[in-house]
């Protein structure tokens, strides 16, 4: 008889309803019968009341060493106090790659019907990263980096997941018009690498007229590769093709570790509850059993999840439901099939 591998997964709860959604995932993917050990670790404000650091240096070492985190919503203050927490890991362990697919969940009727579009976005660089300063007092620079090694790395790392997964087209999304040196500079890196893919046919569109396109036709994309602001913003937008950012995934992907995470806020107004949405963590999770190999789980998992939105008997008040965070957790589980023997 087998031995089942144990994953040890880094869990970062988040604050406001993170706890909570965190808590109905967990439950969730230890149903799909992979083996689980979880080290739980708060960050942001939650965390420096405990430890008087915003990101516990036992959080970085617990990553370090598992190599794979699951992620709650955890704020950001606006306009002063710490930094993010998002922007903080994605730095510190290079995850270079922000991977977000956007599609459609059954049963869920919006707009935009069979959308299905994949966000690939440069994660480590760019205005979005917040190097500013006070030149003097009035005057704020803020700095926006763009390199031929990031630029290339993230083109590379497009071009080769729309290969593996028979992705038909890749556009550059870009503002090259005016910031010539710079979003030119990212421009060249994806002609570059696009010339190691004649399968996949490659384009480029200005930012503001993306937005525009999207809006008027998001059918005409396949897969969008951007900097780290335009991703964004961009991601945002097309979550609300399929339902908003309680429904869609995120993974944060380096060459050493992956952070997988709930991209919506901590919504504190409806914290502690019971009618908080954990489909967002929930579909990332299935990013991340991709991620470590538990294929015939992720897909038994996504299974389970379109049952339930099919079924639309458990879904919570914001996509039209009734039943609360528990409520819908327990939904997913009862639909999760057999394992494959």
């Amino acid at each position: 008889m087998t031995t089942k591998k144990t994953h040890t997964v880094t869990l970062i709860p988040g604050d406001g309803i993170g706890p909570e959604v965190s808590n109905a995932v967990v439950s969730i993917l230890e149903a799909t019968g992979v083996s689980f050990a979880w080290e739980r670790f708060s960050a942001g404000a939650e965390a420096f009341d405990k430890s008087g650091e915003y990101i516990p240096k036992e959080l970085y070492e617990s990553i370090d060493r598992t190599r794979v985190a699951l992620k709650g919503p955890v704020a950001t203050p606006i306009a002063g106090g710490f930094k993010s927490i998002n922007v903080t890991l994605r730095k510190h362990f290079e995850l270079f790659a922000n991977f977000r697919p956007i599609k459609n969940l059954p049963g869920l009727d919006t707009r935009y019907p069979g959308v299905d579009l994949i966000i690939v976005r440069e994660n480590t660089e760019g205005e979005y990263v917040g190097l500013e300063h006070e030149v003097v007092p009035g005057v704020v620079e803020s700095l926006k980096i763009i390199t031929e090694k990031a630029s290339t790395r993230i083109s590379q790392f497009a071009f080769e997941y729309a290969r593996k997964h028979k992705r038909k087209k890749i556009h550059a999304i870009h503002k090259a018009n005016i910031m010539k040196m710079s979003d030119g500079l990212f421009l060249r890196c994806a002609r570059d690498v696009s010339k190691g893919y004649p399968e996949i046919t490659y384009g480029e569109h200005i930012i503001d007229n993306t937005c525009m396109q999207l809006v008027m036709n998001p059918y005409q994309y396949d897969t969008l590769l951007m900097e780290n602001l335009y991703g964004d913003i961009v991601s945002d937008l097309c979550a609300a093709f399929v339902g908003g950012l309680g429904l869609v995934p995120g993974a944060n992907l380096g060459k050493e570790c992956a952070i997988f995470e709930a991209v919506h806020g901590s919504a504190p107004d409806i914290a502690g509850k019971d009618i908080a949405n954990p489909t967002a963590l929930l579909q990332s999770a299935v990013l991340m059993l991709h991620h470590i190999d538990e294929t015939d789980a992720a897909n038994r998992l996504q299974t389970a999840i379109d049952a339930v939105y099919t079924e639309r008997k458990a879904l919570t008040r914001d996509v039209g439901g009734s039943v609360g965070t528990k409520a819908f957790a327990e939904a997913v589980i009862s639909a999760i099939p057999a394992e494959k023997a």
